[in-house]
């Protein structure tokens, strides 16, 4: 069979819309696609404060760890510890990597070894 003539039958089988009908149809369309997308722009707002609220614990949580208060210098030590060192110059992991080098190299534990003061030579 001819297509010219299959697309001709099939059109006039149908029924005719009307201008306000079509401009009917289109409106719900476009109203539906839209309140689509305010939807899926709620839901990525909600989603996204509750990530920013987590984000935010969770650096209150770094910050409250980061401010712990120094060691009172005058406290006694630690049970199995070897006192305080000094530190001149070298921060607080600096000088634990290399008492812990110092412990390895030497083969004894580190509550066996006293340090009393560790400065950086230049």
């Amino acid at each position: 069979m001819n297509l010219a003539l299959l697309a001709a039958q099939a059109t006039d089988s149908g029924t005719k819309m009307e201008i306000g009908d079509a401009a009917l149809v289109a409106v719900v369309g476009y109203g539906v696609v839209f309140l689509g997308i305010v939807m899926l722009m709620v839901i990525l707002y909600i989603t996204g404060s509750i990530f920013k609220k987590r984000d935010a614990k969770a650096a209150e949580a770094k910050t409250e760890t980061k401010a712990a208060p120094a060691p009172d210098k005058d406290a006694p030590a630690a049970p199995g510890s070897a006192g305080h060192v000094k530190l001149n110059g070298i921060d607080e992991k600096d000088a634990a990597m290399i008492m812990a080098i110092v412990a390895d190299k030497m083969q004894t534990p580190l509550n066996e070894l006293r340090f009393i003061s560790i400065k950086e030579v230049e």
